[in-house]
């Protein structure tokens, strides 16, 4: 049970601020999960929303990476709301089975292809000590943009966010929703 009231509709909100949730729904096509906490405070959630389609279609890393770094990013984030929707979205865009068990048993990244595997230890290092060593950026800098590297990031750390809200909140994944830990 969410520690708020979840906005689920727009008429869950004043009429003056139903311009967000409608905007949400656009997007969506449902409110639910961090979005259903953050518009209680619509203003805000008309800020973020923009970033779901960057992170969704806009940027420049390729879907089976990005993958990757977002189901790292949550695994990280231990967020099972973001979890369940990743997967799913994962699973989409024809991200392997094996792939995604990996990640959420939290395997050695020995396990996976090399660059998945260095993807893997620059998102636990960013998301555990809020710093990445210079070797393990240089292994991703010789091989990719800077473009590249900076919206790597910030789809990491837009998971991370809406990790931290979903958890904060205690939103939780929809019923049949994949599960972040397989005893859960």
């Amino acid at each position: 049970m969410p520690r708020l009231p979840a906005v689920t509709t727009p008429s869950d909100l004043p009429a003056a601020q139903r311009a967000a949730a409608e905007a949400v729904l656009k997007v969506f096509g449902h409110i639910r999960g961090p979005f259903s906490m953050l518009l209680h405070s619509p203003a805000l959630a008309e800020q973020v929303l923009p970033l779901v389609t960057f992170v969704r279609e806009t940027n420049i890393v390729e879907p089976r990476l990005r993958f990757v770094g977002i189901l790292a990013a949550v695994r990280e984030s231990g967020a099972n709301y973001v979890w369940a929707a990743q997967v799913e979205q994962a699973r989409k865009n024809g991200i392997r089975e094996e792939v995604i068990d990996l990640i959420r048993t939290g395997a050695d990244p020995a396990r996976f292809a090399a660059d998945e595997g260095e993807i893997l230890i620059y998102v636990r290092q960013l998301l555990s000590t809020k710093r990445v060593e210079q070797a393990v950026f240089d292994a991703l800098a010789r091989k990719h943009s800077s473009q590249w590297l900076v919206e790597l990031t910030t789809i990491v750390n837009f998971f991370a966010f809406v990790s931290g809200i979903c958890n904060a909140f205690e939103v939780e994944p929809p019923t049949g929703g994949d599960k972040l830990r397989r005893d859960a």
